[in-house]
């Protein structure tokens, strides 16, 4: 653990973000009620909130009844309406373009379509004329426009602006990504690993209190997960905690698995397993139900209509689910042992259908102790935060620093 000291800049730094950070988790609040909360002089209370309405970062929205027999308290507020930043996401196979307002309101997003290992240098330019064209063609008014996130999968490098590695999305290792976006563009940028992001945007925008413990799990093509403590989110070492859906939950024989190993949880528990492992065995016979949903039609076989065949009665579809129920809830229940989360949060369409969520709750119970239940709970975005978590990457950013660019 490195500890060192600061500087008056670093102070001033400090006390606006708290400042700002406050606004936004509790609303509307008076300078008195501010300082008392943050521990700070009514003086330099005062001089922190003029500088900040002075940049257009909050405002006064008038007044409540004080306390004591005093004159009444004006209520500050974050000017969250009229910030806003950009967000590039970057997967295997498309990329995203986007801007988001400070309050989640998205002003354009646009799916971009790549190759497989997309090269690196050519795809940032891409994008970034992507960026160009929305905002010359966005009605919307964009405000006070912060600068760029950036959301990637894979492992970002120590040094927060590099690239270690993107499993295939990009065709190059240790790209220096927020140089190369911010020679073409002009802007600030801050970089995140894709699922870190995704929680980053979750606690944003429900307001989480500071000292609750999250692990948030997204269960898309693959799984994947990030874990935060208060504000920070763990990295690990090697800035690869939380690779839940790399853990080999089968010994040998195994489906062989994206990262080069086999046997990963995201083999059996993830949607794109679920459907392949029907789609292997779809007939009249082992799928009956399923087989009729489909036509017997590989290729018409979802995630979705296992799931349907498996509430009917499917027994094939329903070994398949629950087999995926059973490996993710076995998963969680490690998690909550070795890490004790305030609470897990799920995202991902798959937790939405009621025969999933049913089974998953069920199995995370068997073998567990009162004093080790599964705090489990559904994201309250579930669907939204692709669109908005990497331009929020930037806006929680500037809070933290205070609403300075440097």
């Amino acid at each position: 653990m490195r500890t060192e000291g600061d500087n008056m800049i670093g102070l001033k730094r400090q006390n606006r973000a708290a400042v700002l950070l406050s606004l936004h988790r509790y609303g509307g609040l008076s300078r008195k009620r501010l300082a008392a909360l943050l521990g700070l002089t009514p003086a330099a209370m005062t001089k922190i909130a003029a500088e900040l309405i002075e940049e257009g970062l909050i405002y006064e929205d008038g007044s409540v009844r004080s306390d004591g027999a005093g004159r009444r308290e004006i209520t500050l507020r974050l000017a969250d309406q009229k910030l806003s930043a950009l967000g590039v996401s970057i997967g295997l196979g498309k990329a995203s373009v986007s801007a988001v307002r400070a309050d989640g309101t998205v002003l354009f997003f646009e799916t971009v379509p790549l190759p497989i290992r997309a090269p690196a240098e050519q795809t940032v330019q891409l994008l970034c004329n992507h960026l160009t064209e929305q905002i010359q063609s966005c009605k919307q008014s964009f405000g006070k426009l912060l600068g760029i996130g950036i959301a990637v999968r894979g492992v970002i490098g120590e040094d927060g602006r590099t690239v270690k590695s993107s499993y295939d999305a990009l065709d190059a290792e240790d790209f220096p990504i927020c140089d190369s976006f911010e020679k073409h563009t002009g802007r600030s940028t801050v970089l995140s690993n894709n699922v870190r992001a995704l929680l980053s945007a979750e606690a944003y925008l429900s307001r989480d209190e500071k000292s609750e413990s999250i692990f948030f799990l997204r269960c898309g093509t693959g799984i994947g997960a990030a874990f935060a403590v208060g504000d920070e989110i763990l990295e690990g070492d090697r800035r690869q905690c939380a690779e839940i859906g790399h853990i080999p939950v089968i010994r040998r024989g195994g489906k062989p698995c994206h990262c080069g190993k086999s046997g990963c949880l995201e083999t059996i528990a993830s949607p794109a397993a679920i459907r392949e492992d029907a789609q292997a065995i779809l007939s009249e016979t082992e799928t009956p139900l399923l087989w009729q949903m489909t036509n017997g039609d590989r290729h018409a076989v979802t995630t979705g209509l296992v799931l349907d065949a498996a509430r009917g009665g499917d027994a094939g579809a329903m070994k398949i689910a629950d087999r995926a129920a059973e490996a993710l809830a076995d998963a969680l229940k490690s998690v909550v042992y070795l890490m004790d989360p305030g609470k897990i949060v799920l995202y991902g369409e798959i937790f939405e259908h009621p025969y999933f969520w049913s089974r998953l709750a069920a199995e995370t119970d068997v073998g567990v102790d009162a004093a080790h239940a599964v705090p489990l709970e559904k994201s309250r975005f579930n669907g939204q935060l692709e669109r908005k978590a990497a331009g929020l990457l930037y806006t929680i950013h500037f809070y933290r620093n205070g609403g300075m660019t440097e």
